[in-house]
């Protein structure tokens, strides 16, 4: 199971990686508060002269004066609440207005047809930007079967992140409470970008 695993792994293309690495990045810090090794890591992040990697810089600087507590208490502000967050950051939110609407369905039809299976541990909406990086980084990096063809990532993107995603992420960027996110936002929404631009030239 090892050796086939490898070979698996062997075949991606090394961008298509550095894609499943950036939607894991995101889908950590998007799916709960940051702990403190999760900030280390991004403490540790570099970048080049590029928009990405200036804001993946910007990033990592922030996150070195960041302690997990402070962390924690700007992820309840900003996504948590008392009642909500400042921010609603799911598909049906952006995409309809309400919660637990078609958008989730149609996700969980997909889900289903992928082989995707909720995590017991988790009991928010499925269609939460968290869990939808991590669906994308899985689909690239074969963790529900073999690694997704490009026009199956293609799909999923264009159904389920690109609609409402670089939204999400600007407002990300400029909500009241966010300062550790403020340029988590400035990568997901420059991301997002340079995903739909590869898209469209396949």
């Amino acid at each position: 199971m090892g050796d086939a695993g490898t070979i698996v792994r062997d075949e991606i293309a090394h961008e298509d990686i550095m894609r499943a690495q950036v939607y894991d990045l995101l889908g950590a810090v998007l799916r709960d508060s940051p702990s403190k090794d999760l900030l280390t890591k991004l403490a540790a992040l570099s970048g080049d002269a590029t928009p990405m990697g200036e804001a993946i810089l910007a990033l990592s600087k922030i996150a070195k004066s960041t302690g997990a507590e402070k962390a924690a208490r700007e992820f309840h502000d900003l996504f948590v609440g008392l009642g909500r967050g400042e921010l609603l950051p799911y598909a049906s939110y952006y995409m309809t207005g309400f919660l637990n609407e078609k958008p989730l369905a149609k996700l969980r039809n997909d889900m289903a047809r992928l082989q995707i299976a909720r995590a017991p541990t988790v009991y928010e909406p499925e269609d939460n930007i968290g869990s939808l990086c991590e669906m994308m980084a899985g689909l690239i990096l074969g963790k529900f079967g073999p690694p997704a063809e490009l026009t199956t990532q293609k799909d999923f993107f264009a159904t389920h992140i690109s609609p409402w995603a670089g939204h999400f992420f600007s407002d990300l960027e400029r909500a009241e409470h966010s300062l550790l996110y403020a340029p988590v936002g400035t990568v997901g929404a420059r991301f997002i970008e340079i995903e739909k631009e590869a898209f469209r030239m396949t």
